[in-house]
């Protein structure tokens, strides 16, 4: 048992060192510019290693935005009940980011981002980023009325569904106005911006 733990665990280690090291080289190369070679020998393992856990770059992309998907919906549904539902999306992506900023990073930085926002090699993990979303959001709204019936349930759910899918359009409107800024400007500071002036519009129409 204490073999097949440690075995699990440098497994792990290897993962995460393929998927931090990947979103480094990709920060500095771009997408296109980064091997699979680079990315294991920056990991420090073999090629053949690196497709023992990944098919591809973009596998591993898509791989680390789906492990982020569940523990981000669990900041959402345990924001604050008196904030509303896209406040506290947006609240949820910046505390997210202060603990998960390697995860978070692969979604947020410069080419990695284009896997999120071209729905066509992404379009199921598009929809269980959104469906994840709408369920946090309907948790929300499930404790702050606990006693509704099943006409209210289903009126809750496509509320939360359209607060949801309204959400994740904005961050991705966001990423897609962050990709297209010179390189220079593609800074953490940007990102908040820009995430900040797409929730502006869902609130209130506005982002001036």
């Amino acid at each position: 048992m204490t073999t097949v733990g440690r075995r699990e665990r440098h497994k792990e280690r290897t993962r995460k060192a393929l998927q931090e090291a990947a979103l480094r080289l990709f920060e500095e190369n771009g997408f296109e510019g980064t091997t699979v070679r680079d990315i294991a020998v920056a990991a420090g393992v073999t090629e053949r290693t690196f497709f023992r856990y990944f098919p591809s770059k973009e596998d591993l992309v898509l791989g680390e935005v789906l492990e982020i998907i569940p523990p981000l919906c669990r900041h959402i549904a345990e924001r604050p009940m008196s904030e509303p539902p896209f406040t506290a999306v947006l609240n949820a992506l910046f505390a997210f980011a202060d603990t998960r900023v390697t995860s978070l990073g692969i979604l947020f930085s410069g080419e990695p981002a284009r896997f999120f926002t071209n729905p066509r090699p992404t379009r199921s993990v598009l929809f269980e980023f959104e469906d994840g979303v709408a369920d946090a959001l309907r948790e929300r709204l499930a404790a702050d009325d606990p006693g509704r019936d099943g006409e209210a349930r289903e009126a809750a759910g496509l509320r939360s569904s359209v607060y949801a899918r309204a959400a994740v359009a904005a961050l991705r409107s966001a990423l897609l106005a962050h990709s297209a800024l010179p390189e220079e400007r593609r800074t953490a500071g940007e990102i908040d911006r820009l995430l900040r002036a797409a929730f502006a519009v869902l609130e209130n129409g506005d982002c001036r």
